[in-house]
């Protein structure tokens, strides 16, 4: 890491971190974070690496799946009672809808200048923390090279026939999503075909990821994953040749009411840092000048539009009406939710 570009030439804002992290421990060292996520311990490595670096804040971090946690916040409110001081989730449409309700704090983190303006709020309402992006995870040891899907299509060989994992696409609007953009491009008919590929329906894309990874399966493209593959693993993150594929920016705020704003204004500042942009977890970062993972480009050089995920959030009434259609041809939700 070169200490110049993070250090010795960025005093002011180690500073105004330094004072923010002195807030949170006069508040009393206490964060609460509500996190779209599918397994319960899945965003851990979030709280240990905040943890790490702001010894005495503590984070109470809880994944659960975010069409879950937006009514939780939205009861909590009503009745005042409000346990999330941060939230960060898949459910776009949420902010701009407590922000014309006056829910959220007015604050642009440290670093917020240097995100894209397309992935934040102009008035400092609510900003990206990065980008997620969906695209094909393959086990190279079960699928051999020249059967590797990449495109939509190449998940029609026969030779991937019961071979397959995918995340219930009326369960996940990331997914569901993904559903339409295959149906805008190939038709109802693609469809058809996919499923009589007798894929594995399961609950939560990190179950498909699980899977693929561990072997049962050779290939999903209903999860998330490093794009760069570490050394150990089998399952490569792999973009398609020709589709778009599934990007968004993960919304995150800070409640008006929240009961620890300090260490939520340390805790969004945290994530916006270079530092942290530049590593993301292995996938995009939401600020310019944050360099992406080795071997890639910035989001914007690929094929995905990722306000085009938001967009079809925000108009409910299409994503129930695509969600009731898909349905029919994947059946109804089985099994319980990944988070329990």
């Amino acid at each position: 890491m070169n200490s110049c570009r993070y250090n010795a030439c960025n005093t002011a804002y180690l500073s105004e971190l330094e004072t923010l992290y002195y807030n949170a421990l006069n508040e009393g060292g206490e964060l609460v974070v509500y996190a779209g996520g599918d397994t319960p311990t899945q965003q851990d490595y979030v709280k240990d690496a905040f943890e790490a670096q702001f010894p005495g804040v503590t984070v109470n971090l809880i994944v659960d799946l975010s069409k879950y946690h937006s009514p939780r916040i939205d009861n909590q409110l009503a009745r005042g009672t409000l346990l999330a001081d941060v939230a960060h989730l898949q459910t776009s449409q949420d902010f701009e809808r407590w922000k014309k309700e006056g829910r959220l704090l007015c604050y642009k983190p440290l670093g917020w200048e240097m995100v894209y303006p397309e992935f934040r709020d102009s008035a400092g309402y609510y900003t990206a923390l990065n980008i997620i992006a969906f695209s094909n995870i393959v086990n190279t040891v079960l699928v051999p090279e020249y059967l590797v899907p990449r495109d939509a299509e190449d998940y029609l060989s026969p030779h991937l026939k019961g071979n397959l994992v995918f995340t219930y696409p009326n369960d996940d609007d990331a997914v569901l999503f993904q559903f339409k953009m295959m149906v805008d491009s190939y038709g109802w008919d693609y469809i058809d075909r996919l499923v009589a590929q007798k894929p594995q329906w399961v609950r939560g894309t990190e179950a498909a990821y699980q899977i693929v990874a561990s072997g049962q399966k050779g290939a999903t493209f209903t999860s998330a994953a490093a794009l760069v593959t570490p050394p150990d693993s089998p399952a490569r993150f792999l973009l398609p040749k020709h589709d778009c594929f599934l990007s968004w920016p993960q919304r995150a705020a800070i409640f008006k009411e929240a009961r620890h704003p300090a260490a939520a204004m340390l805790y969004l500042s945290w994530w916006l840092s270079l530092p942290v942009q530049e590593d993301v977890w292995g996938q995009w970062p939401v600020r310019k000048d944050a360099r992406p993972p080795s071997g890639y480009q910035a989001i914007f050089r690929y094929h995905t539009d990722p306000l085009a995920f938001v967009r079809f959030m925000c108009d409910r009434a299409a994503a129930e009406q695509f969600r009731g259609q898909i349905e029919q041809y994947v059946g109804p939700v089985v099994g319980p939710s990944p988070t329990l």
